[in-house]
């Protein structure tokens, strides 16, 4: 990078960490640590929900994916809006009644402490692991730009959301939210721009979308029902509306940051503009990596996205047959180039039979390219010993490759912002969890507010060290959007499951929910094991069979004593 961009880099980072310290920087209460004293108004509510879930990884990862696999990703969120509705009828008032800290207060109050603590657990568990994953994606970054190790670069990426989010606690998540959230849309913005101005001069871009599409890669809509496949309408809005739901209303992750609302009404109207934002949102990152396809029909791509892997084989035994496959293909893409501009001609024009025989050629092409990236893939493999999956890196060596001097610094700026907004709110999540529904309800239970206010602290600080070390394990799960999903969907229904019993299945006890659940889980982790089903089911199916096996259980094995939540505000 240029003089420039690592100034533009540093000033950016620089002023939304000092900028949460200073607005956090009053004495701290346990309220205000965790929960921001509830005093965030309905905007800072829905900036900060939709922070905490547009990691880096969604920078980096989501123009990837729709560079490789077209936009069907979009589907994926079309169950958020139906969520948001459930939630704020449903979870909003149930937990804004309890006055809690955590979701899973609501259940020790419903069910017992075993059922609070198993639920807690699955929590932790989920969430540390996805942390680690998001702390991975800006790493790449830094490993990309830098050569540092990926060691040390998941210590420091992870390292300096720790630092704010110990001293100002929720308060200091949220406003740094408010910035990040700005400063992410700008650059977004100024990328799908510049990606336009690279063009061809006779390439317009309505042109650039149109070869895109007929190369499949604006597959917005699939109608067709098929339990295998990973992305239609009917896996986003059955599948993902359990995910989102458990996700926003279970994971305390995004219940911390809903509960920050100054009133219900506010929680209620930051969920509702969420549910509104974000499939657009998703949709121009999403177009943002179709515009970059575009691009690479007109311009050479790299026949590796990893430039550090690259820059390794090139010092290796395996150079020249690296270079040698390297000339391949350059040469398909110097056929491939002339045929890109007759489709383009071919659309202008509406000759269907043009189009047709363009699209048949650079089939043809398209497949030539894949086997020559196939066996680079395979010399990679023997040079460098690691994960030959580049999805990850494809926006981010545009943005170094093509990007002007400013802009650069500019956009990894958003993308390392992305990741400490996320990262920050699922350490303090984790805190809140840790301490909450484990330390003062079993470990400590007498402690004065002071003492827990320091328990949180270092409970921010542990889940950091922790996640920072399943970091360094994260290059091994490819594209690292699906990978975060893949891992929610594991625990995400039979969480859901369990909530649900407890608002709507009132005859149904804690013994019952308890092994429910856990017959549950086992079923989601073999189903995806055996990979049964697409991983989005996987929040239906869990969620499912924690309510069937808890009626089956009550019915076989009674407990007569139900507990309600209005007995405890554990």
């Amino acid at each position: 990078m240029s003089t420039l961009d690592w100034i533009v880099l540093s000033l950016t980072l620089l002023f939304v960490v000092l900028y949460g310290i200073y607005r956090s920087r009053e004495k701290h209460t346990m309220d205000s640590f965790l929960l921001a004293g509830q005093s965030m108004p309905w905007y800072h509510v829905t900036l900060s929900l939709m922070a905490t879930q547009a990691s880096a990884i969604t920078f980096l990862s989501a123009p990837g994916q729709a560079y490789t696999d077209g936009m069907r990703f979009v589907q994926f969120y079309f169950g958020l809006p139906l969520a948001m509705v459930v939630l704020c009828v449903t979870f909003v008032p149930k937990f804004g009644k309890l006055k809690i800290f955590t979701a899973y207060e609501f259940l020790e109050g419903r069910f017992d402490l075993r059922t609070r603590a198993l639920t807690a657990f699955l929590f932790l568990l989920q969430r540390g692991l996805s942390t680690g994953l998001s702390i991975y994606a800006p790493s790449l970054i830094l490993s990309a730009i830098l050569g540092w190790d990926i060691t040390w670069t998941n210590i420091i990426s992870g390292g300096v959301v720790i630092l704010y989010t110990t001293l100002g606690g929720s308060r200091a998540v949220s406003h740094t939210h408010l910035q990040q959230m700005g400063i992410i849309t700008i650059g977004m913005v100024v990328a799908g721009v510049m990606v336009v101005k690279f063009l061809p001069e006779q390439v317009s871009f309505t042109d650039a979308l149109h070869v895109a599409g007929k190369m499949g890669k604006v597959n917005l809509i699939d109608f067709t029902f098929d339990l295998n496949n990973r992305y239609n309408v009917w896996s986003g809005l059955i599948g993902g509306f359990f995910l989102q739901l458990s996700y926003f209303g279970t994971d305390q992750s995004q219940v911390g940051r809903f509960l920050t609302g100054s009133s219900q009404g506010q929680s209620k109207l930051g969920l509702a503009m969420n549910g509104l934002l974000k499939i657009p949102m998703q949709f121009l990152i999403l177009l943002v990596g179709v515009l970059v396809f575009a691009f690479y029909q007109f311009t050479t791509p790299p026949l590796f996205f990893n430039q550090t892997a690259v820059d390794r084989v090139k010092s290796s035994p395996y150079a020249a047959e690296y270079a040698s496959l390297e000339k391949q293909h350059d040469q398909i893409q110097s056929v491939k180039r002339p045929q890109v501009m007759a489709l383009t001609e071919a659309i202008r024009k509406d000759d269907q039979q043009a189009i047709a025989a363009s699209r048949n050629v650079l089939a043809g092409l398209e497949s030539k390219v894949k086997d020559v990236r196939k066996e680079a893939a395979a010399v990679l493999s023997k040079a460098n010993g690691g994960d030959t999956n580049d999805v990850n890196y494809i926006f981010l060596r545009f943005v170094i490759d093509y990007l002007p001097a400013g802009m650069v610094g500019l956009l990894i700026a958003v993308i390392l912002l992305a990741s400490m907004g996320s990262v920050a709110a699922a350490y303090n999540s984790l805190a809140s969890c840790t301490i909450v529904d484990i330390y003062k309800r079993i470990v400590r239970k007498d402690e004065n507010g002071r003492n827990y206010v320091a328990a949180s602290r270092w409970a921010t600080f542990f889940w950091g060290v922790f996640c920072i070390a399943v970091a360094q394990y994260a290059s091994r799960l490819g594209s690292m959007i699906e990978a975060v999903n893949i891992l929610g969907s594991l625990f995400y229904g039979t969480i859901l499951g369990i909530f649900l019993v407890a608002f709507y299945f009132k005859n149904i006890g804690s013994r019952a929910v308890f092994w429910g659940a856990i017959i549950g889980e086992i079923f989601v982790i073999v189903s995806y094991m055996i990979d049964l089903t697409a991983f989005l089911w996987l929040n239906l199916i869990g969620c499912v069979l924690v309510i069937i096996f808890a009626a089956l259980i009550e019915k076989i094995w009674p407990q007569h004593e139900t507990r309600m939540e209005e007995n405890s505000n554990a």
